[in-house]
């Protein structure tokens, strides 16, 4: 019979071979490899920018962009300084987020890496 500390070992050993790349959300990971890439990263942040642009001006201002950008992020990532981004400053906004989260630097994130700060901002650009 097991006792309380043999079952807390055996769940967290468990819990510890779970493979986190499961975590990976679905739509974002198309070629289904339990990680995001740059390029798959740019799709889904290409679509939701074409969502956010409901008045389809090509630009989304802070109000267009419900939060996933904080005023200090819009104004880096506003060259001509007109408080908006357009597609082109937003993808590259991704890619700087992207590249941040990515701390193993192999171009892609997995789930772990998503889960850290850097990669939760990213993620707000993506969905």
């Amino acid at each position: 019979m097991l006792d309380r500390r043999s079952l807390l070992f055996a769940a967290g050993a468990a819990f510890c071979a779970a493979p986190a790349l499961a975590e990976v959300p679905k739509t974002l990971d198309p070629d289904k490899d339990g990680t995001i890439d740059l390029a798959e990263a740019k799709t889904a942040a290409g679509a939701l920018f074409d969502k956010l642009d409901k008045d389809h001006e090509g630009t989304l201002d802070i109000k267009e962009l419900h939060g996933r950008v904080s005023k200090d992020d819009l104004a880096g990532a506003d060259p001509d300084k007109d408080a908006t981004l357009t597609k082109d400053e937003y993808l590259a906004l991704v890619e700087k987020k992207f590249k941040a989260a990515d701390v193993d630097n192999e171009g892609t994130l997995d789930a772990k890496e998503l889960r850290s700060p850097a990669g939760k901002a990213l993620l707000k650009l993506l969905k």
